[in-house]
């Protein structure tokens, strides 16, 4: 791709989301529009067995910048949102669900504060009453004990690291997903606890979300994993396995 880069990308993860896309790259179609930046849009296409690929590709036309990216078979959200990192070519990029659990307008509270951050991610709890759609009342008391867990383990301030809806300024940013591990839904608080310990600002920002039903997110086999997953981050820092660099030139 030729041109000057855009100044933001957005970055689908998808996997077999043939219903779900078409409303979501239509209300990004016309956000990108309407922006008064340059926007790129990539569709990661996460091994899907149905038409994913097909029916993004068909919204060319309506996005001029959409690019369609395929991981070949089914790697994860984490490996996706890596792997739509290392394909764009925005200052500033954005990840979010293919649901759009949190409208793609929010992004607009992210932006101003990456002026003086690495990272913001969307929250979800810091302001509940934003929340429109609320999940089972067993699937937020789990959520509410797991970022309980990740405050301990890792020693991270957020009050909510799962939100689908986090901004990254491409270039300080690197570092992170080029030592991230995890490439399934633990893949969150890797990617935070590598910007604290590379010394990169973060911020978490409330936003508008309501959840989806049609969500992928097991809450039996993922919930465990994810447990399993803070551990493995804590014990990789620990032996080592994300070295110190610096991020800034």
């Amino acid at each position: 791709m030729t041109g000057a880069a855009p100044e933001l990308t957005i970055i689908i993860p998808s996997y077999n989301e043939e219903l779900r896309l078409p409303p979501t790259l239509e209300r990004i179609a016309a956000y990108v529009h309407a922006a008064n930046h340059t926007v790129e849009v990539i569709v990661v296409d996460d091994g899907s067995k149905d038409k994913t690929i097909e029916v993004a590709e068909s919204f060319k036309k309506m996005i001029s910048t959409l690019r369609v990216v395929s991981n070949g078979q089914n790697r994860g959200k984490g490996y996706s949102v890596r792997h739509g990192m290392q394909e764009a070519r925005g200052e500033i990029v954005l990840f979010t669900d293919a649901d759009l659990s949190a409208p793609i307008e929010e992004v607009e509270k992210l932006l101003p504060a990456m002026k003086d951050h690495d990272v913001a991610i969307g929250s979800r709890a810091v302001d509940r009453s934003l929340i429109t759609v609320h999940e089972s009342p067993f699937r937020e008391f789990a959520g509410i004990i797991f970022n309980k867990i990740v405050r301990l383990i890792l020693w991270l301030p957020f009050v909510d690291t799962q939100c689908g809806f986090k901004a990254f300024r491409r270039e300080q940013c690197k570092i992170i997903f080029e030592q991230q591990t995890i490439e399934r839904f633990g893949f969150d608080p890797e990617l935070l606890y590598l910007a604290r310990h590379h010394g990169l600002r973060s911020v978490e920002i409330p936003v508008r979300w309501g959840h989806s039903p049609a969500t992928k997110v097991s809450m039996m086999r993922d919930s465990l994993q994810m447990f399993v997953d803070v551990f493995a981050i804590r014990w990789n820092s620990l032996t080592g396995k994300y070295p110190r660099k610096s991020p800034r030139r």
